[in-house]
């Protein structure tokens, strides 16, 4: 997968993502979702339209990987679950951003840890394949069980009241906030989450767009949005260990969850494209090269529109979004 994407995602000497640059190269006129920090408004005051001003971008940049590692994240209803599609995604572009001299760091978000000390964990940049290794390590090690391990050991019930009165539950906008204190430099910033979480994360994710470059990885899986008929159904929900019993045989009850489903499915993507960033959605039942070259075909189509060609149909949205087909 790695020769597939090498060249695809950045090349020799340009990257897709573009670092930080000083010398100036060109300048052209203003365009939608343009830097406006760039215009130069000398040449705007003369020529009576605004310009930006175009650099010779640096090779090298700093990619942040912000995690969530919460309890729904390891959930899959096939063979692969969402954790392990996020690990793959984390593999695959550190690796990638590190073979051509970029450092790569973390910040991993368990709101299930048993001490709140732990629910932000930071590993710092770092180059080379070891710091891949390592971050993978970090992933496959998260603490995402204390809590309820601490409940089990005391004897208490997962199931209910009693389980959902002493988790944590997911404030993804804790793990964007601290991202947003911490990153000074312009940086390359992938969001690898599955977006389920209390609401407050859009604006906080909306001011780090605005300094970073932000791409939101959203990991789905098929059963989060339709339900077999395969009878009586015991569901947990994997952050709570509250339990329901349901009956997937009734379609009035199938058609109620896709519905709310749906509904929660477009107030998501409508958070997302207000939030102003690109969105790639990879499903647990897709294959992962697969989405991510769709995703770099969008993204070339929408870099020649913006250099002058016409924009595509497909492409005639704030922000595009390389959406895994069902």
């Amino acid at each position: 997968m790695l020769r597939r994407l090498d060249g695809l995602l950045q090349g020799d000497y340009r990257t897709l993502w573009r670092g930080a640059g000083l010398d100036l190269a060109d300048l052209r006129e203003y365009q939608h979702a343009d830097d406006v920090r760039h215009i130069d408004w000398n040449v705007t005051a003369r020529l009576q339209v605004p310009h930006v001003r175009q650099f010779t971008e640096d090779r090298e940049l700093s990619a942040w990987f912000l995690l969530d590692l919460s309890g729904s994240i390891d959930f899959g209803s096939g063979d692969q679950t969402k954790l392990g599609l996020s690990e793959g995604f984390v593999a695959a572009l550190a690796r990638l951003l590190t073979r051509h001299g970029n450092r790569v760091g973390a910040v991993l978000y368990h709101p299930g840890a048993a001490d709140p000390r732990q629910r932000l964990a930071v590993l710092p940049p770092g180059l080379g394949r070891l710091q891949v290794l390592q971050l993978l390590a970090r992933m496959r090690q998260p603490p995402l069980q204390a809590a309820r391990g601490q409940r089990q050991a005391r004897g208490r019930p997962l199931a209910g009241q009693a389980a959902a009165a002493d988790a944590a539950p997911t404030r993804l906008a804790d793990l964007l906030a601290r991202a947003e204190g911490m990153l000074r430099r312009r940086s390359l910033v992938f969001v690898v989450s599955d977006f389920i979480s209390e609401p407050g994360w859009s604006a906080p994710l909306g001011r780090l767009a605005r300094r970073h470059e932000v791409l939101a990885v959203r990991l789905v899986d098929a059963l989060e949005m339709a339900l077999p008929d395969i009878g009586l159904l015991t569901v947990e929900d994997a952050e709570t260990g509250e339990q329901l019993l349901v009956d997937t045989q009734d379609a009035g009850f199938r058609q109620r969850f896709e519905a709310l489903a749906a509904a929660h499915e477009q107030q998501l993507r409508d958070q997302l494209i207000d939030a102003g960033v690109d969105v790639l959605e990879l499903a647990t039942h897709d294959d992962l090269l697969a989405a991510l070259l769709r995703y770099v075909a969008l993204r070339r189509q929408r870099a020649l529109a913006v250099s002058g060609h016409r924009l595509p149909a497909e492409l005639r949205t704030p922000r595009a979004s390389a959406t895994a087909p069902a």
